[in-house]
């Protein structure tokens, strides 16, 4: 009698809800000094920075958008995103991921939770749940502490983009938005990778530092000369591909790519993470992961995954090889020029002129004209041509190129004086930094094919 009361008891007793398990993760996570901390300076710390930097006299030059920090506030969120994709996010999917489910093995708490909430796959939704909502907290903080500190350090003023055109405050703001958002999808990634190393490894650092280490072997592999298919098949890229955004047209293509890719990895990291959660011994409390398992149900999938991208990305675009070609260079050279010679020609009061009436054009070579024109290095050369009404002989400018292996390159102007030659121009109102001294842009590595494609889907 006793007994069947028991398991009549056992068997009414409630579950505990998603929403309840979920603010009670929550609150357990954010009670840790590091998460609190972590926030504090994610909210405070990148408008401090990006404040005193645009005040100072040398700027972040080497930097993508850091040599418009003077002219701008909303350069400054750009140069943090580019800063935290490569550093600060992965570290923070390693402290708040990575550790959620390792906690528990190093508290020995397991069976208390499940003798709580019994059952193991709420306490997995809520887990994964309370971690999503303290990183896209932490992305929000750096987009809106940098956002904040630009805007009220140097003020809400146009921004010039990668191929040299103009984009308004309010054009500005709404990229910088939809970057940071952009970049949410490898962040997800990583933090899903986080998760399976905090099943798989139990107490072991290892499943702590698995997403600063996968991010630092993808970041690694987008500086190498690798094919344009297995570049976007690492959600690496997607860190990357928001350059694309501040071009006219957007260059989409590679940011879809990465953002599907990236979302890709995160379902399946999820779904490894949730398959091995629910097979494991709670019953152990010196269970410190099993070494084994992790690298044929972690690790083997994910490297499966890899091949499997990298097969569709190929499949998708014809070009295998770096995407980096002369005739895209000189058309992103000239176009940037143009650009930039009509921002130069306003801020000399000089009559202005259109791009149509500039007819600008760039020849590039690379190597000296001893080696194929394509593929990444810092020994591209640029002769930069263009026409002014009323003039008959043409305007030349050189620019010496380092184009890295994602598609950026840095022009560094290398003559005439009086176009590219110094730093300043002199103005009605004062020195300005000369927009054509040194400038960035961006080569699309799949422009040609979604052209063909365009082409091909509109014709009849």
């Amino acid at each position: 009698m006793t007994a069947t009361l028991a398991h009549d008891n056992v068997a009414s007793a409630r579950r505990v809800s998603i929403p309840r398990g979920y603010r009670f993760e929550l609150v357990k996570l954010v009670s840790q000094w590091r998460i609190r901390l972590l926030v504090l300076a994610c909210w405070i710390v990148p408008a401090l920075f990006v404040a005193a930097v645009s005040q100072q006299g040398t700027l972040p030059v080497d930097t993508l958008f850091g040599r418009w920090m003077h002219a701008t506030g909303w350069a400054g969120p750009l140069v943090i995103l580019g800063f935290a994709g490569t550093w600060a996010l992965p570290l923070l999917t390693s402290v708040v991921a990575g550790d959620v489910f390792a906690s528990e093995d190093r508290l020995g708490t397991w069976r208390h939770l499940l003798v709580a909430v019994r059952s193991p796959r709420r306490i997995f939704a809520t887990k994964a749940l309370a971690s999503l909502t303290v990183i896209l907290l932490l992305v929000a903080g750096l987009a809106c502490s940098s956002a904040a500190g630009g805007v009220v350090a140097v003020g809400n003023q146009p921004l010039v983009g990668l191929d040299g055109h103009l984009l308004t405050p309010a054009d500005a703001a709404g990229n910088v938005l939809l970057a940071w958002v952009c970049v949410l999808a490898p962040t997800l990634a990583l933090a899903a990778i986080g998760l399976l190393g905090s099943v798989t490894l139990g107490r072991s650092p290892m499943g702590l530092l698995l997403p600063a280490l996968v991010a630092l072997a993808m970041q690694l592999a987008q500086m190498l000369p690798l094919p344009v298919a297995v570049r976007l098949a690492l959600p690496s890229y997607a860190f990357i591909a928001w350059n694309g955004l501040f071009t006219s047209p957007a260059q989409l293509g590679p940011l879809l790519t990465g953002i599907v890719v990236s979302l890709v990895w995160a379902v399946t990291a999820t779904a490894l993470a949730y398959w091995l959660f629910l097979r494991r011994d709670f019953t152990n409390p010196s269970y410190d992961g099993s070494g084994r398992r992790a690298i044929t149900t972690g690790l083997l999938p994910l490297v499966g995954l890899v091949a499997a991208t990298v097969a569709v990305v190929a499949g998708a675009t014809p070009s295998l090889g770096s995407g980096i070609e002369q005739d895209k260079v000189q058309r992103s050279v000239a176009t940037a020029f143009a650009h930039l010679y009509r921002l130069q020609t306003e801020q000399l009061n000089r009559p202005d002129v259109t791009e149509a009436q500039l007819r600008t054009t760039a020849t590039c070579t690379k190597g000296g004209g001893q080696v194929a024109g394509q593929g990444p290095g810092n020994d591209w050369r640029c002769v930069v041509s263009w026409h002014l009404p009323g003039v008959e002989a043409a305007g030349t400018a050189i620019y010496q190129l380092d184009v890295t292996a994602d598609g950026r390159f840095m022009a560094d102007g290398d003559g005439p004086k009086e176009v590219n030659g110094y730093f300043l121009v002199r103005t009605p109102i004062g020195d300005a930094p000369n927009p054509l001294w040194q400038f960035d842009g961006n080569v699309e590595l799949l422009s040609t094919t979604l052209k063909g494609q365009l082409h091909a889907g509109n014709t009849p």
